[in-house]
């Protein structure tokens, strides 16, 4: 059994009305990490000793009770121990890591730059970047999700690009969703937000595609609403278990038209239904996306915040069979290929190890 590892989380981790990628890789991963969920591939997972630390708070701006929450909690860890702290809690608390950064073994995994954030002033995306910057310098280790994601981390703050390791989500396995002839069904799941995107859908399906026969679902947690006008258009919130299975098994296409993206879980969540994706592309997307054994892309790739180049796509999808055929038959081959979480549990297990 490997040293133990002391993992410092977002008090939301396991809040069902807070879903978000970042707390769902870091639940899975542990999980598996700790021997509290079997791998599911049939293949030994290293474990360990996992002592979560999760920590309340407005991450990454606490108030100050949260914020000595989090320095009691670290004091609390024995020296040497290693301790790896979600990005959204440590990038933007440096001065509560640097009292540890000799005694403790920091490795800091980064979901998500907080300057990348949407909705930030220039004073207030300087400061975050500022912090995080910091605060990563401080870290023995640096944890992205994919290679355009280590990449900008290495070009934003000045760090090693090998010293960056990445390891990138896995995806569950799933049946494949039976698809309707017409495509018309679409899906976008993600917390309604700025930076999901999902201001540039409906602009595209409101205003470009109105002559066309198509439903939209849009599931997750509605933070900034986004006015719209079409029947066809729903928003139903955060779906979870047995009714987002459901929502993946009942669409032709997810669409995810984010402005800004390390990765994108729900892109290979698609692909294991043998759903096509119609996404911007964005950081870690393409990524995600991939491609099939026969170098065929499993979707459509536009450039982010651009309604137009997003409707162009819908409207390809949906008026050309031909395409529709095609892209299935790549999302079903891609669906073989996809990393599962057990992958990512044995790199992050290596990562930790080195």
């Amino acid at each position: 059994m490997s040293s133990p590892l002391w993992a410092v989380l977002p008090g939301s981790i396991d809040d069902p009305a807070a879903p978000s990628g970042g707390n769902r890789y870091d639940r899975v991963v542990l999980n598996l990490l700790s021997g509290a969920a079997t791998p599911q591939d049939g293949q030994t997972v290293p474990t360990r000793p996992v002592y979560e630390v999760a920590v309340d708070g407005s991450w990454p701006r606490p108030a100050d009770e949260d914020r000595e929450s989090l320095a009691r909690a670290l004091s609390d860890i024995p020296d040497g121990a290693d301790v790896l702290l979600d990005g959204l809690v440590a990038c933007g608390v440096p001065e509560v890591l640097a009292p540890h950064k000799k005694r403790l073994r920091l490795i800091v995994l980064v979901h998500l730059p907080l300057s990348d954030e949407t909705g930030l002033s220039p004073a207030e995306a300087a400061d975050l970047r500022a912090r995080e910057r910091t605060a990563l310098h401080m870290a023995a280790t640096v944890i992205a999700t994919s290679d355009a994601a280590a990449q900008h981390l290495s070009d934003l703050h000045e760090l090693s690009r090998p010293d960056v390791k990445v390891v990138e989500p896995g995806v569950s396995p799933a049946e494949p969703a039976v698809p309707d002839e017409s495509g018309a069904r679409l899906l976008c799941v993600a917390a309604v937000t700025p930076r999901k995107g999902q201001d540039l859908l409906v602009t595209a399906l409101e205003k470009g595609l109105s002559d066309l026969a198509w439903t939209c679902v849009l599931a997750g947690r509605v933070l900034r609403p986004v006015p719209h006008t079409s029947r066809n258009i729903r928003f139903v919130g955060p779906l979870h278990g047995t009714a987002l299975d459901n929502a993946y098994g009942k669409c032709d296409v997810l669409v995810f038209p984010s402005r800004n993206e390390t990765y994108g879980m729900v892109v290979t969540e698609a692909l294991a239904r043998g759903v096509p994706v119609i996404a911007t592309a964005v950081g870690g997307v393409p990524e995600a996306l991939g491609v099939a054994p026969d170098g065929t892309r499993p979707g459509l790739l536009v450039p982010p915040d651009d309604a137009r180049a997003l409707a162009a796509a819908l409207r390809a999808w949906l008026t050309d069979a031909d395409l529709r055929v095609r892209l299935r038959a790549a999302a079903l081959a891609r669906r073989a290929t996809l990393p599962t979480w057990d992958d990512t549990a044995r790199r992050l297990s290596e990562v930790l190890d080195n």
